[in-house]
């Protein structure tokens, strides 16, 4: 059974930072492209930044260019977002998910239950 725990969510200010985690079990992680999504209530998930199989190749949403860094450690079947100088904008909950394509989430296999990030003064 597959699957995908987030941690490392919390109430920030703005400018401030934090690096979300997502624990794989279950699959070969070594084998999945993965990626971070984010969601509002009542809006559409969010593409946020994506990091292929071989783990060479990372691709982001422009609104988290230069400030979000995508990882992944295949000895610990976990993938990080580091989030740097946080915007009020980036308040959503957080999702990680496995076996997608890039920024399309209809493509994603496995998603993760969430965390919460909240930025505010």
């Amino acid at each position: 059974q597959v699957q995908l725990v987030e941690s490392g969510g919390g109430l920030v200010q703005p400018g401030a930072s934090l690096r979300l985690s997502c624990a794989a079990s279950g699959l070969t992680f070594s084998r999945y492209n993965m990626g971070w999504f984010r969601q509002n209530p009542g809006k559409e998930r969010e593409f946020v930044a994506s990091a292929r199989w071989s783990g060479g190749y990372r691709y982001y949403a422009d609104s988290v260019k230069g400030r979000f860094t995508i990882s992944r450690d295949s000895a610990k079947n976990t993938v990080y977002l580091q989030m740097n100088d946080l915007k009020p904008e980036d308040t959503a909950v957080y999702y990680c998910a496995a076996g997608g394509m890039g920024d399309r989430p209809k493509t994603y296999n496995y998603w993760g239950q969430g965390t919460q990030v909240t930025v505010s003064p």
